[in-house]
């Protein structure tokens, strides 16, 4: 096996940390800019630029495009899951629908490179024929919805630097296409950058085309080297990976202690090590798209209470009902599940064509037969009615109004938002199962979820605070939910 290629080399000592602070700039932004995230992270991932390609092409395969003007990483994905799209979310912080994210594409193609500026009304004579040609999408100005739609893309791309509002109001235009209009200078460059696929989207013929299948040859060597900058990536884009989730030649590469030493020489975090699994660390909470818990909103301090009250379940089982078990799906499944759905949605071509099992690592275990596979992983199930009895007792605890006018009538809502929000984070599995036993011989469903462990979400990064109640032990989780208090 080839050694593990060492981070940071040649960045004297006295400069690691500025070093460490660029990587994790890079991998905790979709671009850089001048004015994004912040005046003066442009500058300071610049002087780094070189080195940081070197190293995320070494350890992550990824790709570092660097002009004097932007900075992308591009990511070659090994999984997807629900959360990537949150990297498109409006103003209001609404996540793009399909709608949003197809005017997106088709906007962006509209832009060429003989003009330097466009007017929205411009914009939309060009992109509506082809809307209108697509089964399902359509554009039509009558439409509030559309025109939303259209506002919400517009901000994104001006957000992020390709479009710069020099006269007008998309606003004034969505409430009165006749008479409003807006007219925008164009950076193609950043354009560009933006809409950079791996594959062309032509070619895709399912959601399996959108991951990396690297090429690899039967010697061992070779399989043993994808595993680990699988491993690397993962690592990263994920702030828990627990080695029952994983296939056997990932979790073999995690069981080593260099590969996550030298990430950890990557960005300045700290490596943890415990029996389920390993993580990176970031004590002081930044390196993460979405922290938990935070501070405000009755949403995200409701779902910190609700996994104190889980601790408590799992801490002391004999005062309530015994907590059912069940397993935690892999990460392979998962995918598999998620690439089905997307599939799902497509006009041709069946659920699963481009699967054929390449993009599933366990292959290249299977194959060898020389790493023996993990158990599996269970978690607790707590039922959905014993949420909502949770949910009362903090309200009957507190008194409904410190859960803020918008939700003190409205217990279903808050619980409904709450274990949506902990969902996201993967820091529970809601679902539905079918139940035959004693208590219900003909059977039924239950609604609930699968409290941690389960393989919390970062598309960015993950702060200390939601990784620590990712781990199976109940005290972990009791930390989370005291911090939300």
């Amino acid at each position: 096996m080839m050694a593990e290629p060492t981070a940071a080399r040649g960045v004297p000592p006295s400069d690691l940390g500025s070093y460490q602070h660029a990587v994790r700039l890079v991998l905790t932004n979709d671009l850089i800019t001048a004015a994004r995230p912040r005046a003066g992270a442009l500058a300071a991932v610049l002087r780094w630029a070189d080195l940081i390609a070197r190293d995320v092409a070494e350890l992550l395969g990824y790709t570092l495009i660097a002009t004097a003007h932007q900075v992308r990483l591009i990511r070659r994905l090994d999984t997807v899951d629900a959360t990537q799209r949150l990297v498109f979310v409006a103003r209001s912080g609404r996540p793009f629908d399909r709608r949003r994210l197809a005017y997106l594409c088709l906007v962006l193609a509209v832009f060429q490179r003989s003009r330097v500026e466009i007017s929205l009304a411009d914009i939309v004579r060009a992109f509506a024929p082809t809307a209108n040609a697509i089964d399902s999408l359509g554009f039509e100005a009558t439409i509030t919805e559309h025109k939303r739609a259209v506002v919400d893309v517009l901000d994104w791309l001006s957000d992020h630097g390709a479009l710069r509002l020099s006269d007008g109001s998309a606003e004034n235009w969505a409430h009165d296409s006749e008479r409003g209009d807006a007219l925008y200078d164009i950076d193609h460059d950043i354009c560009a950058s933006l809409f950079r696929p791996t594959r062309p989207i032509q070619q895709l013929s399912g959601g399996a085309g959108l991951l990396d299948v690297p090429d690899i040859a039967a010697k061992r060597s070779a399989q043993r080297e994808a595993a680990a900058r699988r491993a690397r990536r993962l690592l990263l884009e994920y702030p828990v990976l627990y080695y029952a989730t994983l296939d056997a030649e990932t979790t073999a590469a995690l069981r080593g202690s260099e590969l996550a030493d030298n990430l950890a020489r990557l960005t300045g975090l700290v490596v943890e090590r415990r029996a389920e699994g390993v993580m990176l660390v970031d004590p002081t909470g930044r390196f993460t798209d979405r922290p938990f818990p935070s501070r405000g909103g009755a949403v995200n301090r409701t779902a910190g209470l609700l996994l104190a009250k889980v601790a408590d379940l799992l801490e002391d089982p004999d005062a309530r009902p015994a907590v059912t078990r069940m397993p935690v799906p892999s990460a392979d499944d998962d995918l598999a599940d998620l690439l089905e759905r997307i599939d799902a949605g497509l006009a041709s071509s069946p659920a699963g064509k481009e699967n054929n099992g390449r993009w599933r690592p366990a292959v290249i275990a299977a194959d060898s037969g020389e790493t023996p596979a993990e158990p599996p992983l269970e978690a607790p199930f707590v039922e959905h009615t014993r949420m909502e009895a949770m949910l009362a007792e903090l309200f009957a605890d507190l008194g409904a109004a410190s859960f803020t006018a918008q939700w003190q009538y409205d217990q279903p809502g808050l619980l409904d938002a709450a274990m949506r929000l902990l969902d996201d984070l993967r820091l529970i599995r809601r679902r539905t199962t079918s139940t035959r036993s004693s208590r219900s011989p003909t059977g039924g469903s239950r609604c609930g979820a699968i409290t941690a462990p389960a393989r919390p979400r970062r598309w960015k990064s993950c702060s200390r605070s939601s990784w620590t109640a990712a781990w199976t032990r109940a005290d972990s989780t009791r930390s989370a939910a005291r911090t939300a208090r």
